[in-house]
């Protein structure tokens, strides 16, 4: 920790014990600070091995003094290299997307941006989240003002990426092959675009998504049965069929492989890869387990609180940062507007038609108007060619300027959040096999994570007893059983005291 530039000035909560604290508050789902003042200080201070747990303004001042000074988005990156060395297969495939963060607070003026879940332009931060195809996260950073998936890819995520990628081949293994690719970053259709894709290429990183805009439908006859890999499930059958294509974009163009997928009532799912040398199987696999990362944003939204805020208050943003000129936006709307209008009125010429009967001078005022406001559309498009699109910060009105809310102390949480949640996931991986319903999996977790327990230490034989009291299920007693005799066989230790310790069901 120190090591990231995060320390804390000596006193009786260290940097451990802040740290286990946010985590078991993360786990029992105390989802603010302000939510230790519902829990016996004493009682939550005997996980930590102290006399009491800080209560709330404390930790919010150790959480502070440990995320200014900068060093923890360099613990962040030194987990996800972590967490990538362990998984390296896993590590291969990156699964990247957008999560609005709303705010409705009013010390912060953010700008407005689509919720899809909300079906609403609203104040907020968008999270870009990296996870694996489990939909484990890596790291998440985090934009107030954002040119979107494309831009957040290329200038943010990716250069930590081809840093933090294990396993990725040679410079000279990738002269000698040119369809080799480093790994594969895997999103949805918001990035399909030869911009991006060629751009990640030069780079030599692959990438895998949907295909839009596609109007064509293939053969039926193309499509086969295909047993199709999905991560951490098992396999399944689809009905897929794979083609060589071209992505072009003006005189530009590169090389995909496109698969698609026959769904009921003929319907195609189109992917497509600049990863040549993936079978058609596992680009399908891939791509359809984009779903565990929303799955992801919904399980930590519910029980993680990771919209939280941590802190109330914001800061400014530097001055040279580039945003939407508001005056362009104003003339781009006239634009939409316009052109509107003027398909609204084709739409009613072609509706009259033309023989016996049609209304000569209905007609004539009707094609009058469509010129009319097609010149109009020329001058407000001349009009908008003539403003910036885009302007400095500082340029900007006072009033008019956005500001972000405090990044740091965040992303401090967030990285704890993280740890809780893969720490979650590890003992859902160990209980599975004890259960007849593995999907009362997540449930048993959460219930074990907040049961009553005893916990007994031995100094002299070195050991820390944790006793847990039983459920209402005996099914889910044997099962957490299990589970606590692997953990025990583990020799796990106490951070603060290394006692060896011993969990068992009461």
């Amino acid at each position: 920790m120190e090591a990231a530039g995060i320390r804390l000035p000596k006193g009786f909560y260290g940097i451990v014990s802040i740290l286990m604290l946010l985590g078991f508050m993360a786990l029992a789902r105390i989802k603010r600070p302000e939510g230790l003042r519902h829990v016996s200080p004493g009682e939550l201070g005997k996980l930590l091995g102290l006399d009491r747990a800080p209560e709330v303004r404390t930790l919010r001042q150790k959480v502070a003094a440990m995320a200014d000074p900068g060093g923890v988005m360099d613990w962040m990156l030194e987990r996800a290299q972590a967490w990538m060395r362990e998984e390296t297969a896993e590590a291969g495939y990156l699964y990247v997307d957008g999560h609005v963060r709303t705010y409705t607070g009013q010390k912060a003026n953010l700008p407005r941006r689509y919720v899809s879940r909300q079906r609403l332009c609203l104040r907020g931060t968008t999270d870009y989240w990296v996870n694996d195809a489990l939909g484990r996260p890596f790291f998440v950073v985090s934009k107030s003002v954002s040119e979107g998936l494309a831009a957040t890819l290329l200038e943010d995520i990716l250069p930590d990426l081809l840093q933090s990628v294990p396993g990725q081949p040679s410079e000279a293994e990738l002269a000698a092959d040119p369809a080799l690719h480093r790994f594969v970053v895997v999103f949805d259709r918001e990035g399909a675009t030869h911009d991006l894709l060629s751009k990640l290429w030069k780079h030599r990183v692959a990438a895998i998504t949907y295909r839009k805009a596609v109007k064509d439908l293939w053969p039926e006859s193309e499509f086969k049965e295909t047993e199709v890999p999905i991560p951490g499930a098992g396999s399944s059958t689809m009905l897929l069929a794979t083609r060589q294509c071209t992505l072009c974009a003006g005189e530009a163009s590169m090389p995909v492989i496109e698969v698609r997928k026959l769904g009921q009532g003929g319907h195609q799912t189109v992917v497509m890869t600049t990863a040549l040398q993936l079978a058609a199987p596992v680009v399908a696999g891939r791509m359809f387990a984009r779903w565990c990362q929303e799955n992801f944003f919904a399980y930590m939204m519910q029980h993680y609180d990771i919209d939280g805020l941590v802190q109330y208050g914001a800061e400014e943003l530097p001055g040279t940062v580039q945003v939407v000129n508001p005056a362009w936006r104003v003339a781009d709307q006239q634009v939409r507007q316009t052109r509107g209008k003027l398909r609204t009125l084709e739409i009613q010429a072609g509706q009259i038609g033309i023989g016996e009967g049609v209304d000569i001078q209905k007609r004539a005022e009707l094609h009058q108007r469509i010129e009319q406001v097609q010149s109009d559309l020329e001058k407000l498009r001349q009009a908008r060619k003539a403003i910036p699109r885009k302007i400095a910060l500082s340029e900007l009105p006072e009033a008019q300027r956005p500001n972000q809310l405090r990044p740091l102390r965040k992303a401090l949480v967030d990285t704890v959040k993280m740890i809780a949640y893969r720490a979650e996931t590890a003992l859902l991986g160990l209980l599975r096999r004890h259960l007849h319903k593995p999907e009362d999996g997540r449930g048993l977790i959460r219930e074990l994570f907040t049961a009553s327990a005893d916990i007994q230490p031995d100094p002299a034989a070195g050991t820390l007893t944790i006793r847990i009291h039983g459920t209402a299920c005996p099914a889910h007693d044997k099962a957490l059983g299990s589970l606590l005799a692997e953990l025990t066989a583990a020799q796990y230790q106490h951070p603060q005291t290394q006692a060896r310790m011993i969990f068992e069901m009461a």
